[in-house]
C-alpha cells in the first residue's frame, strides 16, 4: 500500500472525496491514490472480493484491442475517453509501440488523472499524443478538441473502458455513444467494457450500492441486454459481447478463463 507522502496533493485536487480514477488506481497495484481512495477500495473488495481481478481484466482487454486494432485491423488513430490514471501499457503505448506514427487523444476531467497523463503519456517522435480535460457528457466538446490533433476524415478507434456505467441514464449513454459513433467515418471501431449483472448479480448490485454511498462519480450496473443495445448499428468483432477475459485470451492450459461481472466488445461502423 502507498504511504500518503507518494500521492501528490496538488490543488485543485480535494484528497478527502474518493474518486473512481483513484480507487481503480489502487485496485491496480498503483501509488496515485489518496488515503480515502485506499479505504473505499477497501470497503468494496470486502462486499465484492473479484472487483481487483475485474479491474485487472479490463486493463488487461484494453491491450489486447489495441493490439488486434493495430496490427490485425490498420487502425492508426484512437480517441480514449475515460483515460483513468496511467500504469502500465497504456493506449499510446501499445498502439505505439507496433506503429509509432499512431496518434491518440486521452480524455478525462480528474485533475490527478491530466497531470499525471500531461507528464507521463509521452508520444513517439513520429506520431501524437494529446489531452483533453472534457467530460464525456459533453462529447461535442471532445469531437472538438479531438479534431485538433486526430484527422476525423480516417477511421478512429474509439475506446470507452470502464466509462459509460458512470452514465447513468440509459437514453443518455446511447446518445452520447451514437454522437461519437455518428462523427467518425466508417471503418471506425468502438471498443467498450462496462460493469455487468450477468453472473454475481448479488454481488455487483452490492458492490455498485457500496461504490455509490461512498465514491465519485456514481455508477450504474447493467444487463447483458441493456451493454447489448449500446452497439446498436455496429459490427461487432468476434467474439462478440463477452466476458473481459474471454475477449480473445492468450492460450492457455487450464482451459477458458473464468467469467467476470465486466464485459466487453469491439465493434465496428459499417
Amino acid at each position: 500500500m502507498a504511504d500518503d507522502s507518494e500521492a501528490p496533493d496538488w490543488s485543485p485536487i480535494d484528497s478527502s472525496v474518493p474518486h473512481s480514477a483513484r480507487i481503480w488506481n489502487y485496485w491496480l497495484g498503483g501509488k496515485d491514490n489518496y488515503p480515502i481512495d485506499r479505504a473505499v477500495g477497501e470497503d468494496i473488495k470486502k462486499v465484492f472480493p473479484g472487483i481487483v481481478m475485474t479491474a485487472l481484466a479490463d486493463r488487461a482487454f484494453l491491450g489486447r484491442a489495441v493490439w488486434h486494432l493495430v496490427h490485425e485491423l490498420g487502425i492508426r488513430q484512437f480517441l480514449d475517453i475515460g483515460t483513468g490514471l496511467p500504469t502500465v501499457d497504456n493506449t499510446h503505448e501499445v498502439a505505439q509501440r507496433i506503429a509509432p506514427e499512431c496518434r491518440i487523444v486521452y480524455v478525462d476531467n480528474d485533475p490527478l488523472v491530466l497531470t499525471h497523463a500531461r507528464a507521463l503519456l509521452t508520444s513517439s517522435a513520429e506520431g501524437a499524443t494529446s489531452y483533453i480535460d472534457a467530460d464525456v457528457h459533453d462529447p461535442g466538446h471532445i469531437l472538438a478538441q479531438a479534431r485538433e490533433t486526430l484527422d476525423f476524415d480516417r477511421p478512429i478507434a474509439i475506446m470507452l473502458l470502464g466509462i459509460v456505467h458512470f452514465i447513468l441514464d440509459d437514453e443518455e449513454a446511447q446518445a452520447i455513444i451514437k454522437c461519437l459513433v455518428d462523427a467518425v467515418p466508417s471503418g471506425s471501431y468502438l471498443a467498450m467494457t462496462h460493469a455487468c449483472d450477468f453472473v454475481n448479480a448479488e454481488e455487483i448490485h452490492a458492490n455498485i450500492r457500496e461504490w455509490n454511498e461512498h465514491g465519485t462519480p456514481k455508477m450504474t450496473v447493467r444487463s447483458y441486454d441493456q451493454v447489448s443495445r449500446l452497439f446498436t448499428g455496429l459490427e461487432l468483432v468476434d467474439p462478440g459481447l463477452v466476458s473481459l477475459p474471454r475477449w480473445r485470451p492468450e492460450a492457455s492450459p487450464w482451459g477458458e478463463p473464468p467469467e467476470l461481472p465486466g464485459i466487453c466488445a469491439l465493434a465496428r461502423k459499417p
